[in-house]
């Protein structure tokens, strides 16, 4: 006797069809997997039958062969116990329905339990993909994969629901499809806390209009933090299809609230200066999702950055330009999406206070040198905006300059949102959202300067000796600094704008 049953596979987050076919013949009780099964595969006998016995659910006494197709491809992990299981209640005639568009995923515990698993999301839209109509998968799973259109999806408490229900005895009830409740205006701290720096707080709306890289340098105590800990209270709101993909991120790391599966709000992720290249990009023996990947649509934050070890800032280069990481392993590779904004804050030198008005410094001109040389050019060239940090006035953060106070968070966010929905118009039908993701081919058509502005840039590329990289980036940030005036050129102003935020690295680096 032989049959088929439909389930997926995952690894990382690269989900892929499997055909778990079996066949059953007369004879002593054997139980085979083929198919280039890992440990966790191959020990879903043990589960199964366990779990069988104390299900008090009695299949035949036969010799059975589980190929999972194709057999080229590794399957590693526990989820395919329940596509295992229910081939063996096919292959002995025990389905009264029809299982051609279903699909079964999950782990089954001795107890006859099904245990949730990482990575539902991915899976069940590869699922449909493959014209999977029925998803079959743990109770636990089943809010998240709900999510996923066109897609009827039971949860599975226990081995016995699914027996019964396969049997035509009994039915699982389809889970409704999972909405994320109406997004309150999240309590997030507000720019107006911060006195004084209304510069950074300009060169923060642009970095916001147009998902822009920004680095921020200073003396200790000028708000650096503080003012990147305010960021996502002027981000736009994240689109259906942004919260899918980082939903997918969070879902393979196990990292999702199983009252709320769907992530609705931009991440904001961190990162000490002591982790590894292995945490900041991913890694492990399954490449599991590192912070980029986890600030996948949101914020990456680098406090700090010269503390980070050089070797560890240098793998940021190619996921900043190409916005994903491709992790390689023996076992194969990986990708993981990680389009994010990257804000990092950084003193000027050991002692924080090079280049301070009224401090001084104690360092070296060596330490200093040394201390700012661990951010290397490259990893400059690809921050769009440079801002500096100056210490605030007396007068700035006293009594009456508190009472008049500086731009909101929502003054500031509702210029973000109006230059966002220019782009959105612009951009519409194509693959980019912001003005950051700009690729070469639309640069030129897109990027239209009056004479001003084109004089301007040629002539300070050539006094600066500008790399294209940077260029390209000058472009960018003075398109969007232009949407923000609601302009259909790129002005003089947006250019002189733009050029102002790339010259930290020629005062401090080169100076």
């Amino acid at each position: 006797m032989f049959a088929q049953i439909n389930t997926i596979g995952l690894f990382g987050m690269n989900a892929f069809p499997v055909t778990t076919e079996i066949t059953a013949r007369k004879g002593i009780s054997e139980f085979h997997i083929v198919g280039l099964a890992d440990a966790a595969v191959q020990e879903s006998k043990h589960r199964i039958l366990s779990a069988l016995a104390n299900s008090k659910i009695t299949l035949e006494n036969k010799s059975f062969v589980i190929n999972l197709t194709p057999a080229s491809v590794k399957k590693a992990g526990s989820s395919y116990d329940l596509a295992i299981l229910t081939a063996m209640f096919a292959v002995q005639q025990k389905c009264a329905v029809d299982l051609c568009k279903a699909a079964f995923f999950g782990e089954i515990s001795l107890g006859g339990g099904v245990n949730p698993v990482l990575g539902a999301l991915p899976m069940a839209i590869e699922a449909r993909k493959n014209g999977i109509e029925e998803l079959f998968l743990p109770f636990e799973n089943a809010a998240e994969a709900s999510v996923v259109a066109g897609l009827k999806v039971y949860g599975v408490k226990h081995i016995s629901d699914l027996w019964w229900c396969l049997k035509g005895d009994g039915m699982l009830k389809a889970h409704e499809p999972y909405i994320a409740p109406a997004a309150a205006r999240q309590n997030f701290e507000d720019f107006a806390d911060v006195k004084g720096q209304e510069n950074v707080k300009i060169a923060l709306t642009i970095a916001a209009a147009g998902f822009h890289n920004v680095l921020m340098l200073g003396p200790p105590g000028t708000g650096k933090s503080m003012l990147a800990k305010r960021l996502p209270s002027i981000l736009p709101p994240m689109s259906f299809d942004e919260s899918i993909e980082t939903t997918g991120v969070y879902s393979v790391a196990g990292m999702l609230d199983k009252n709320n599966p769907l992530l609705t709000t931009r991440p904001f992720r961190p990162v000490s200066h002591t982790a590894s290249a292995a945490g900041l990009c991913g890694g492990s023996g399954v490449p599991r999702p590192g912070e980029i990947s986890l600030a996948h649509n949101g914020v990456l934050f680098l406090d700090e950055l010269p503390e980070f070890d050089r070797r560890t800032l240098e793998t940021l280069r190619q996921p900043v330009e190409n916005r994903e990481i491709v992790i390689s392993r023996a076992t194969g590779s990986v990708t993981y999406p990680c389009n994010f904004m990257l804000i990092a804050a950084m003193n000027p030198c050991p002692c924080g206070n090079f280049g301070h008005p009224t401090k001084q410094c104690t360092c070296s001109p060596m330490s200093v040198s040394r201390y700012l040389g661990k951010i290397s050019q490259p990893v400059l060239d690809r921050i769009d905006i440079q801002a500096e940090v100056s210490p605030v006035s007396y007068e700035e953060i006293s009594e009456s300059a508190k009472q008049s106070g500086g731009e909101t968070s929502a003054q500031m966010r509702e210029k973000v949102l109006h230059a966002r929905a220019v782009q959105g118009k612009r951009y519409s039908g194509t693959s980019v959202k912001a003005n950051s993701e700009l690729p070469p081919a639309m640069m030129a058509e897109v990027c239209v300067m009056d004479d001003a502005a084109r004089d301007l840039i040629r002539n300070v590329f050539d006094k600066l000796g500008m790399s294209a990289r940077a260029y390209d980036r000058i472009l960018k940030v003075a398109r969007t600094a232009a949407d923000l005036d609601d302009a259909e050129l790129i002005a003089k102003k947006h250019i002189a704008m733009a050029i102002s935020y790339r010259t930290l690295d020629r005062k401090y680096w080169n100076g």
